[in-house]
């Protein structure tokens, strides 16, 4: 009896490793059958359609192939935020230009000097206005700061079914994740690819931290789970997000959510809602699409009464109320 009929009777082969014989298409046609066919097999190794259709970095950039790039720019993060088991987040906006006192006071003490050494210069004069006013604004860090504590309570020991989220870059968005790492608590910043160089806050936890090529999908991942949406003074990013809010929660587009407008005297003069409402260009029941607030007790409290009262608590105690 053969060896190989043995074999296949009762004796199974050892598992397959390295093939001994090289299969035909291991091995390129050689110089010696045809001299030029190693440049021809070079060169059709090197051609941009030989490249996966995954690997080929000018391929995936066409527009004829950004539906698939919204896609993974969406499922990347969708798949993370899954794998932590996060169900609901707290949003924070806020300026980038809002730094924490000590710092905003080296600011404008840094800019007082450069103007003392350059007195009458004009545009000294209005940056060290500009410097004054962020001064003045720079106690919302500490109020984000304390909020992102509140919201890190319910995360502490590293449970991220209610997480506190913002932008990930620095000021307002800084100290919220900042508050959020004093409490031992995970949090998520979500990043957005720009034409300059940017970082993100390092308080943000590595394995929640994600970059966006399309603000689009960035603006998605802040609403799907968010669970309340608190804005600090802040420009043109910051009014972005809050109207796009008002107007899905307007239309009912998406469930109702709590929008905390935190800095009344700001708020009220950056737009003026009463006016909209007499222009008659917003309904009067437009105006309670949202609220002010001051401190981050006052935020973090009235954001528990209003799940609560809509039925949608966040968890049980000690984050429910």
């Amino acid at each position: 009896m053969s060896d190989d009929t043995e074999r296949k009777r009762g004796r199974p082969p050892e598992p397959p490793t390295a093939r001994r014989e090289p299969l035909p298409w291991q091995e390129p046609k050689s110089a010696e059958e045809d001299p030029g066919a190693p440049a021809r097999v070079r060169a059709l190794l090197d051609s941009p359609t030989y490249r996966e259709a995954d690997r080929d970095i000018d391929f995936m950039n066409l527009d004829a192939t950004r539906g698939v790039r919204l896609q993974v720019d969406y499922l990347k993060t969708e798949l993370g935020l899954l794998e932590r088991g996060v169900e609901h987040t707290i949003v924070v906006f806020g300026s980038t230009r809002i730094r924490e006192p000590a710092a905003a006071r080296r600011r404008l003490d840094a800019l007082r000097a450069e103007l003392a050494a350059s007195p009458g210069d004009a545009e000294l004069e209005r940056r060290v206005r500009v410097a004054k006013q962020l001064l003045d604004k720079s106690h919302y860090y500490d109020v984000a700061r304390e909020l992102g504590a509140l919201v890190g309570d319910c995360g502490a020991g590293g449970d991220c079914r209610v997480l506190l989220m913002t932008g990930g870059g620095p000021g307002i968005m800084e100290a919220a994740n900042r508050g959020a790492f004093d409490a031992g608590a995970p949090s998520a910043g979500l990043n957005i690819s720009l034409p300059h160089e940017q970082f993100p806050n390092p308080y943000v936890t590595p394995e929640l931290c994600f970059r966006f090529h399309y603000f689009a999908m960035r603006k998605l991942h802040f609403l799907l789970r968010a669970r309340a949406l608190v804005a600090f003074p802040g420009g043109y990013g910051t009014l972005d997000e809050v109207f796009e809010t008002l107007t899905l929660v307007q239309s009912r587009t998406i469930p109702a959510v709590p929008v905390v407008l935190v800095g009344e005297s700001y708020w009220r003069r950056v737009v003026d809602i009463d006016f909209l409402v007499d222009e008659g260009v917003i309904d009067v029941e437009d105006r309670e699409l949202f609220w002010y607030a001051e401190s981050a007790d006052e935020i973090w409290s009235t954001i528990l009464a209003w799940n609560a009262r809509n039925g949608t608590p966040l968890l049980a105690p000690p984050c429910g109320p």
